[in-house]
C-alpha cells in the first residue's frame, strides 16, 4: 500500500499550487483575513542589459508612517533563470514568492524540463487573480519577474525579458526597463533618462542605484543604499550563466561612488 494520499496519485495537474489548493486550501493567504499596520514593501525595478536582465530593490519596509524594517530583502531568485522582485504587502509577498518558488521546482521535477520563461510569468499572473479578494481588501501584491530566454545559438546572448502585473493578475511585458512600488514614479523616470541599449552589468548596476537614490529623495518609503548602517539594496543579475546576486561589498562601494557624485554634482549647482 502506497503510504500517499489519494490525490498525490490522482493529480491531473502539474501545478504545486493547485495541488496545494485541493489539499491544504488553509495554507495559502486566503481572502477573509485581515490584517492592521502591516509591513509594505516598497520600490523595485528591472532593466534589461547586453548580457541579459537586472533587478534591484531597496531594503525598507513601511508600515503607516513608521520604518518598519530596515533590511527586508524584496527581490528573490524564482529559479536559476529568472528573478522576481515585490511591492505592497510583504508579508504576503513574501509568502507569494516561496509558493512560486516551489510551484516552478514542483513543475520541473513533474514533467521533466522547466517552464518557459512566458509560462512562469503566466503561472504568476494566475497565482495573482486568485488572490483577488485580499487585493479587494486592501492587503495588495504586486510582482515584478524578469529572466532570460536561452540562446538560440551558441555564442548568442540570452535575451532579458520583463514582466509587470496588476492586483487582477494581468500580465504586462516591459520593453526595456521597469519600476514598482511608492518611488516607481521617480525610479522610472532616472531609469528613462539612464537607460540605453548595450549596458554592462557595471552600468546596470550604476543605473539601477541612482535610480533607488532618485526614488528615496522623492519617496519617503524607499530607502536606497544605508552607507551609515552598511545596508545595500538587493542586486540580482540573470544570464546565459544563470542567476546569480551582486556582491552586497560591490553595491555598497558603487553606491558609495554615486552618492559622492551626487554630493559633488548639488555643490556645483
Amino acid at each position: 500500500m502506497s503510504g500517499f494520499e489519494p490525490a498525490f496519485l490522482s493529480a491531473t495537474s502539474s501545478s504545486f499550487f493547485d495541488l496545494v489548493s485541493r489539499l491544504r486550501p488553509e495554507a495559502l493567504p486566503l481572502p477573509g483575513q485581515h490584517a492592521t499596520a502591516v509591513p509594505e514593501g516598497t520600490t523595485v525595478l528591472a532593466l534589461r542589459t547586453a548580457e541579459g536582465v537586472l533587478m534591484a530593490g531597496d531594503r525598507r519596509a513601511t508600515a503607516g508612517n513608521q520604518i518598519a524594517h530596515r533590511r527586508i530583502e524584496k527581490v528573490h531568485r524564482a529559479d536559476a533563470e529568472s528573478v522576481i522582485g515585490i511591492a505592497g504587502t510583504a508579508g504576503l509577498a513574501l509568502e507569494l514568492i516561496r509558493l512560486f518558488q516551489l510551484e516552478l521546482e514542483h513543475y520541473e521535477k513533474i514533467e521533466g524540463a522547466p517552464l518557459s520563461l512566458e509560462g512562469r510569468a503566466n503561472r504568476l499572473a494566475a497565482m495573482l487573480r486568485s488572490q483577488l479578494g485580499l487585493a479587494l481588501q486592501g492587503l495588495a501584491v504586486l510582482p515584478l519577474f524578469a529572466g532570460v530566454e536561452k540562446a538560440a545559438a551558441d555564442g548568442d546572448a540570452a535575451t532579458g525579458r520583463i514582466f509587470s502585473f496588476d492586483v487582477t493578475g494581468g500580465k504586462y511585458e516591459e520593453v526595456s526597463w521597469h519600476a514598482i512600488g511608492s518611488g516607481a514614479g521617480p525610479a522610472r523616470s532616472a531609469l528613462r533618462r539612464l537607460w540605453q541599449p548595450g549596458l554592462t552589468t557595471a552600468e546596470a548596476v550604476e543605473a539601477a542605484l541612482e535610480a533607488l537614490a532618485d526614488a528615496a529623495e522623492d519617496d519617503a518609503a524607499t530607502g536606497g543604499a544605508d552607507l551609515v548602517r552598511g545596508i545595500a539594496p538587493v542586486i540580482r543579475m540573470v544570464d546565459a550563466a544563470g542567476e546569480r546576486r551582486i556582491p552586497e561589498a560591490d553595491v555598497l562601494a558603487q553606491a558609495a561612488a554615486v552618492a559622492r557624485r551626487r554630493r559633488e554634482e548639488a555643490e556645483e549647482r
